[in-house]
């Protein structure tokens, strides 16, 4: 499970774009996000590092982990 904090996501467009950058890496990863709190939880394989790129590459600042 890889949590991350994330700035800039508003709408369902954002919850989309986040979730198919991780399924990008893992086509298998549950994505659950939490518009909110800015919270991206993921049950993936993929190494915590890749989501995180994948996540900022999409347009997001990705500041912090848990």
């Amino acid at each position: 499970m890889i949590t991350l904090q994330v700035e800039g996501m508003s709408c369902g467009h954002c919850v989309r774009a986040v979730t198919e950058a991780i399924r990008a890496l893992d086509p298998r990863a549950e994505v659950a996000i939490d518009l909110a709190s800015g919270t991206v939880r993921a049950e993936t394989g993929a190494a915590p590092a890749a989501v995180t790129a994948a996540v900022e590459e999409e347009g997001y600042k990705v500041t912090g982990t848990a």
